[in-house]
């Protein structure tokens, strides 16, 4: 087999930018001969994530495994290849009368990149919950269906490892019912990091709770934020235009960013404005609202290309979760360190996650308080992560490994548990040259 030619990839960040080769296929033999050619493989979804874990000497995309396998409709459960999309099965599941039990912020990720990522979302739950079984290929190219039941140690290691087991081929997962595809949402603004804190705590019996915080308050104000918490809608909540069709959306034509903005775009100053704005824009305390789930799920999904506002050099996402018990006290010294910095992150997002299951070892979560923050790469963004990283294991918490590109090691040696000789990212050589 000839080597594919060399091509510059990267992930959504746009940071870093590496060029390697790159294969997609979409039947197993060949997926199985690529990988016998190959000393490094590294599965790919659709780059999605905002660090360097998808990236290696050898990629292989699973963009060509996009196929629907079966939906039981009387259950809930639907197979398919790891390629397919989350907003595919949206497409297919919604009409219906489901949902993903659990998603994250974009609807735009495979479901091979949300078993190896675990995601979450705005809910207290990982998708891992949702899973029931998976079939992956393992480095001599065998193929090997995983569940609770059956190669469960394999099964365990790749929720969350990182893509380091293997090359998840297809899926098999829950699904939520909905009764309409309209959330009733409560959005409350919170004037510092105590009443933030309060609101989480008093919002236990909403599905769905996240706070947008304003990470370049100081004083008084540290902490500034807007919570938004939701359920899904039930038709007799619905305004009379949308409750004949309560499982339609209408499809809307996106806007898209046609280009990378300059580099002196965003800055502190902006950044400042852009917080002010967002926070100031809801007059009242509490505004109660109907709204279509995609604004309430996918707020950036309705922009295409928004990461190109970042301009050229890119941007990372750091993000961690700090336990419950530490959660207020580890989220002020971080939030005050951003702040001392000048660093400002154009988007901050404040979320509790509940108690993920502990046979998931190499899973983000566990029961705490996380915060994802956006920050435009410039000279001075590696001081700051490395000080945000002392914090982070100062109260025992962790990193996110699907945005991770700067970290130091420490705080992910939970990633050396799925150490193998074929499937390697640069994400993961990164962590072990630092070790």
């Amino acid at each position: 087999m000839k080597p594919d030619l060399k091509q510059k990839v990267t992930n959504w960040g746009n940071f870093p930018v590496v060029e390697k080769e790159m294969r997609s296929e979409d039947s197993f033999i060949k997926i199985k001969q690529f990988l016998q050619n190959h000393n490094e493989v590294i599965a790919r979804g659709n780059g999605r994530c905002y660090g360097d874990a998808s990236l290696g000497e050898s990629i292989f995309s699973t963009k060509k495994l996009n196929k629907f396998i079966s939906f039981d409709r009387l259950n809930g459960i639907i197979e398919c290849e790891s390629g397919v999309l989350l907003s595919e099965v949206l497409e297919v599941v919604v009409p219906q009368g489901y949902f993903l039990m659990v998603t994250p912020g974009t609807k735009f990720i495979s479901i091979g990149g949300a078993i190896a990522s675990d995601v979450h979302g705005k809910g207290i739950h990982c998708f891992s919950e949702c899973l029931l079984s998976f079939r992956l290929m393992i480095e001599n190219g065998d193929v090997l269906t995983c569940s609770r039941e059956e190669n469960e140690e394999k099964f365990w290691a790749t929720i969350g490892g990182m893509g380091l087991t293997g090359i998840i081929l297809s899926a098999k997962f829950k699904l939520k019912n909905i009764d309409s595809v309209y959330i009733r949402q409560e959005s409350i603004k919170a004037e510092n990091l105590d009443e933030i804190f309060h609101l989480f705590e008093e919002s236990e019996d909403w599905t769905y709770n996240v706070a947008w915080i304003d990470c370049l308050q100081k004083g008084k104000n540290i902490g500034r934020s807007v919570l938004q918490r939701g359920d899904f809608a039930m038709q007799s909540e619905l305004p009379n235009k949308v409750k004949e069709k309560p499982l339609i959306l209408k499809s809307k034509k996106l806007p898209k960013v046609p280009f990378y903005f300059p580099g002196f775009v965003l800055n502190n100053l902006t950044v400042k404005i852009f917080n002010y704005l967002i926070y100031n824009k809801q007059r009242a305390k509490v505004v109660k609202d109907i709204i279509p789930y995609e604004t309430f799920f996918y707020p950036l999904d309705i922009i295409e290309d928004w990461n190109k506002i970042y301009g050229k050099s890119g941007f990372i996402q750091y993000q961690m979760v700090i336990p419950k018990e530490k959660g207020k006290e580890g989220m002020r010294k971080i939030l005050e360190t951003i702040a001392n910095s000048g660093n400002g992150s154009f988007l901050a997002v404040l979320k509790y996650i509940g108690k993920n299951d502990p046979l998931a070892y190499n899973s983000f979560p566990f029961e705490g308080y996380t915060l994802a923050l956006d920050f435009k790469v410039n000279s001075k963004l590696k001081s700051l992560v490395v000080q945000l990283d002392n914090i982070v294991e100062e109260f025992g918490g962790r990193i996110y490994l699907a945005k991770d590109s700067m970290s130091k090691s420490s705080l992910t040696n939970y990633l050396k548990n799925v150490e193998s000789s074929k499937f390697v990212s640069l994400q993961h050589k990164r962590i072990l040259n630092n070790k």
